[in-house]
């Protein structure tokens, strides 16, 4: 029998289904691979912004992990919000077990705007969880708060995807470039090549999630075997056709439209 690759999130939820947990399966599934999920955090929130978030304990993080892990293969996995220190220590204690390629998306800020993640608690990310990174996917913001320096300019981004991985030691950086006018231009930086990843940029309010649609994206790809370069490519035309073909729903910023290529008639 050929089992499928498996892929697991460690994130949030998200009850209106455009980010977190939700948008995470939705995107293995497209991508066919097996979507499994450790739930850091029960967020209420919709595409207006974040309204409450209660935070699991640490320990009950723990036997998430541990009932996943101790039953079933994991071959790339992904974390998203990780609210505190605690849920980071068991995390970390984990990643040895899951042995398998790690993306992680440092979300503190929601698209809203809303925090996501302790300020202390973002450095203790970068310390102790950043290194032992695949890859990283900061947005501008995300990134510039990384390396401690002000992004504004495309060789400021590439500057910050080098930093990243040689001096705070993360596999391979993927700075995005969302926040900026323009071409929506992604930097990749492998430790030894800089890749570049464009695409026009789409004028809509939809961007609810793409964060956590776009890491996805390129977890499922690198369960399946995938080098990591074809990945971000691969994963980069997935969320730009799930923004380019997004719903209207909802007053804010709206979600993204997960099964748009297989809507345009191409197999993902």
């Amino acid at each position: 029998m050929n089992y499928p690759a498996c892929a697991l999130t460690i994130a949030g939820t998200d009850p209106s289904g455009g980010a977190g947990i939700q948008a995470d399966l939705k995107t293995f599934q497209e991508l066919k691979c097996y979507g499994m999920s450790v739930i850091t955090s029960v967020v209420a929130q919709n595409t207006t912004g974040v309204q409450q978030v209660h935070h699991l304990p640490a320990e009950m993080i723990k036997e998430q992990l541990e009932s996943v892990s101790s039953d079933i293969p994991v071959h790339a996995w992904k974390t998203g919000m990780i609210a505190n220190k605690e849920m980071m220590r068991v995390i970390a204690e984990h990643i040895a077990k899951l042995d398998a390629p790690y993306v992680m998306d440092p979300v503190m800020v929601a698209t809203s705007g809303d925090a996501l993640i302790e300020q202390e608690s973002r450095h203790f990310l970068i310390e102790h969880l950043l290194p032992h990174t695949t890859l990283v996917t900061p947005n501008i913001p995300e990134a510039a708060f990384i390396i401690g320096e002000k992004i504004e300019t495309l060789e400021d981004m590439q500057q910050a995807a080098s930093q990243i991985v040689d001096v705070y030691g993360a596999g391979a950086a993927l700075v995005k470039g969302g926040h900026r006018e323009g071409e929506a231009v992604d930097f990749l930086y492998d430790g030894s090549t800089m890749h570049t990843f464009s695409e026009a940029r789409i004028q809509t309010n939809s961007t609810h999630g793409t964060g956590c649609t776009y890491s996805a994206a390129i977890t499922a790809c690198l369960s399946k075997g995938m080098p990591l370069t074809e990945a971000v490519k691969q994963a980069k035309t997935f969320v730009t056709s799930a923004i380019r073909h997004a719903f209207p729903l909802g007053s804010g910023n709206g979600p993204t439209n997960h099964w748009a290529l297989r809507e345009q008639g191409v197999q993902p």
